[in-house]
């Protein structure tokens, strides 16, 4: 099961990846174009419309709303351009290196902002509380 989730995830990834390529291909519909990108910006944006923090619903845009969104735009764009940006995709995904150096220094990096804030913001209740 947790493979066929991770399957999934690889396919929403590659198909928003497609979405973007296929936007920029001239036979594309303009009004498919602007749905095509307007999805992939969002699939790859850190900013979701219902936050992550919020108990259940907010994976809910990950998990329903974006692959419901490409899923229909996809369906506005001829099957051969998608064929072809789906390929790049996947052949995109595999040239790319997975850099767990990158991933230890940008987790390293949060976990220092994260314990700095906690720290400076005891340190300043504390101060408060002095007064």
């Amino acid at each position: 099961m947790i493979e066929n989730l991770k399957q999934w995830a690889r396919s929403i990834k590659r198909d928003a990846h497609a979405l973007y390529l296929a936007a920029r291909h001239p036979q594309t519909p303009w009004y498919a174009k602007g749905l095509a990108i307007a999805v992939a910006a969002y699939a790859f944006s850190p900013i979701d419309i219902i936050p992550d923090f919020i108990p259940i619903i907010g994976l809910l845009d990950e998990a329903l709303l974006l692959p419901l969104a490409i899923v229909g735009v996809l369906k506005l764009i001829p099957a051969d351009i998608i064929a072809e940006s789906r390929a790049i995709a996947v052949r995109a995904a595999a040239a790319q290196p997975v850099s767990w150096a990158a991933a230890g220094f940008i987790a390293t990096v949060w976990g220092v902002a994260i314990v700095g804030t906690a720290w400076l913001t005891l340190k300043w209740s504390v101060g408060l509380l002095q007064q």
